[in-house]
């Protein structure tokens, strides 16, 4: 499988996110709580993980590696906790902003972690993504943003621990199978999760019958296909690259947002979302011509020592 593959397999992980809010509006809206609609994402999407692990070719795992898949978990639940906090005390516009940073976070993590300068490229294309959040998230268009540093602090670590979790999705068990390693890290996820938000409405029934349909969209698309994807192509493109293919989350959230539920959507938005994915496109391109350059250089270095 061709470099740009892997990259369009972390880019559709990221469309797979922006499909959520669409989902999570309509639930609250059918009169299900945040309580119900996280803990019916995370429980169905780990059953639908764990079901189709069940069919495929069986692979030993370490304890070792069983558990660092599970403690990466962590992170990934964290993440939908964090931002729902925010949302209590903000607008949805400020708090997918703060969301957002998770694209600069996560080339910080190359930095200390691998030691590894971002290039100019990188910088320009995260630039980039940044003002084109700020207008894709209303936040200019929005009058009278209210900013709490409860909210403030919840957004920002929410951001963290999405950055940590692609981190994670491309450095931990590298050698698990994919759907393996899908099921340990969202399971790993739901215990978060159900920790955070007591699962009593496992004992209602009917709420429990009425969340279903929504609790498997979202664990579909939030909890089974990411991971996965991630799982997938991470380890081949590095956290840094990682990090701006997965900004195509905001725009698609947009966009699922004015065709299905008929938000209205102004031109600066729309601008916004043109910006991101030009972000995405420049961070991309500027990441293959420098791993051309890289394979050029070795190539005359090898040909010169022949």
């Amino acid at each position: 499988m061709k470099k740009w593959h892997y990259a369009l397999i972390v880019f559709l992980g990221g469309c797979c996110y922006g499909i959520l809010s669409t989902f999570v509006k309509l639930a609250y809206s059918a009169g299900y709580s945040v309580t119900e609609v996280t803990g019916g994402q995370y429980l169905f999407g780990t059953l639908i993980t764990w079901i189709l692990v069940l069919f495929t070719k069986k692979k030993k795992v370490t304890r070792s590696q069983t558990l660092k898949l599970l403690l990466s978990g962590i992170p990934f639940g964290l993440t939908g906790a964090f931002y729902y906090q925010s949302l209590q005390t903000l607008n949805a516009s400020l708090a997918i902003i703060l969301l957002f940073q998770f694209v600069w976070i996560g080339t910080l993590f190359e930095v200390i972690i691998y030691k590894k300068k971002p290039t100019k490229g990188k910088l320009t294309s995260i630039i980039i993504l940044l003002v084109g959040s700020v207008l894709a998230g209303g936040l200019i268009t929005v009058g009278g943003i209210h900013l709490s540093w409860q909210g403030t602090i919840w957004g920002l670590l929410s951001a963290l621990t999405f950055a940590t979790f692609i981190f994670l999705s491309g450095s931990v068990g590298k050698d698990t199978p994919p759907l393996l390693k899908s099921a340990l890290l969202s399971t790993g996820a739901l215990f978060v999760v159900f920790l955070l938000f007591p699962p009593i409405y496992l004992f209602n029934l009917p709420v429990l019958v009425g969340v279903a349909p929504y609790g498997l969209l979202l664990g579909f698309f939030g909890v089974f296909l990411p991971p996965l994807l991630y799982s997938i192509g991470m380890p081949h493109i590095g956290p840094g690259l990682g990090t701006i293919l997965t900004a195509s989350e905001l725009p698609v959230a947009i966009s699922m947002s004015a065709l299905v539920l008929d938000e209205s959507v102004g031109l600066s938005r729309w601008i916004g979302v043109v910006l991101i994915f030009g972000g995405i496109v420049v961070g991309n391109v500027r990441h293959s011509k420098a791993k051309t350059n890289n394979v050029y250089v070795q190539e005359n270095s090898n040909a010169h020592h022949i």
